[in-house]
């Protein structure tokens, strides 16, 4: 895009990643985070500089690794996830422990040799929401 004055040279996806209220986290072959934007620091509570180089267990429940890490490993053996192009929900949980509910898409990095070099994964928090909805359920099944 021509005529926009971005801050500090910054491109324009530089610039959107930053400000997106989105969470944007980037993982390599072996699950170590090595890109969390602002929006990942308000929604999970754990600043930039303690996430990158922690391994995404930082943000998955404990009883949900083992299943997280099988299909993680699978992806990476592979390069092939059926998760690509679909939005997903599930719960996430942040510094002070709190259990969240994220929706997340993944995109697969490819390496200079086409190998999966990583995986981006685009957040965001819709605890309210579900919330919400298991209200109205609830409330349904005494009605």
């Amino acid at each position: 895009m021509s005529g926009l004055d971005l801050p500090g040279g910054r491109s324009l996806e530089a610039e959107i990643v930053a400000r997106t209220d989105h969470a944007v986290v980037v993982a390599d072959p072996d699950g170590k985070i090595r890109f969390w934007n602002p929006a990942a620091e308000a929604i999970f509570g754990h600043a930039s500089a303690d996430a990158v180089g922690q391994s995404l267990d930082l943000i998955i429940p404990a009883k949900l690794r083992d299943s997280h890490w099988h299909g993680y490993g699978r992806v990476m053996e592979t390069g092939e996830s059926s998760y690509a192009g679909r939005t997903l929900a599930v719960p996430a949980v942040r510094a002070d422990g709190t259990r969240i509910s994220v929706e997340f898409t993944v995109t697969l990095l490819p390496g200079a040799d086409g190998a999966v070099a990583g995986i981006a994964a685009i957040l965001r928090d819709v605890t309210a929401e579900w919330e919400a909805r298991r209200a109205r359920a609830a409330q349904a099944r005494q009605d």
